[in-house]
């Protein structure tokens, strides 16, 4: 599974629609749109900075663990 398919995943977890998370991820500096979000996934271009946000937003974090 692609990071496409677990963000898809967690905003059905959170019943959040692509617009609500992309109206949460806005800030006065920069304007975040439900096209650009799923641009970078399906190109898959998006900035692990990004993704950490969208994270952020669904109330999840990234974790690291040994093999």
């Amino acid at each position: 599974m692609g990071i496409r398919e677990d963000i898809k995943m967690l905003l059905a977890k959170r019943a959040m629609t692509m617009t609500e998370l992309a109206t949460q991820l806005s800030t006065d500096e920069e304007k975040v749109t439900v096209q650009s979000i799923s641009k970078k996934l399906s190109k898959k271009t998006i900035k692990f900075e990004e993704v950490r946000k969208i994270l952020d937003v669904l109330g999840y974090e990234i974790e690291y663990k040994e093999k």
